[in-house]
């Protein structure tokens, strides 16, 4: 192995998706299960899912339905 290497020249993999960042949230044990039962049918991690669907809002600009029953 050399002692130093030269990276002045190197390039970013353009094959790497973005890195996510880990955080933990709160969520209501029924909105668990709905993407775990979505899971079970898709195939596709239920964590996997819940990104996909902010993801999903974020780039469609959802808004929030604020309203509260009385």
């Amino acid at each position: 192995m050399k002692k130093s290497y030269d990276f002045s020249n190197s390039v970013r993999n353009p094959y790497i998706k973005k890195s996510k960042k880990q955080l933990t949230i709160r969520l209501d044990e029924d909105t668990i299960e709905y993407f775990r039962s979505l899971s079970e049918d898709s195939g596709i991690p239920y964590q996997s899912l819940i990104n996909l669907y902010l993801r999903d809002c974020a780039a469609s600009n959802k808004k929030l339905n604020m309203t509260w029953a009385k």
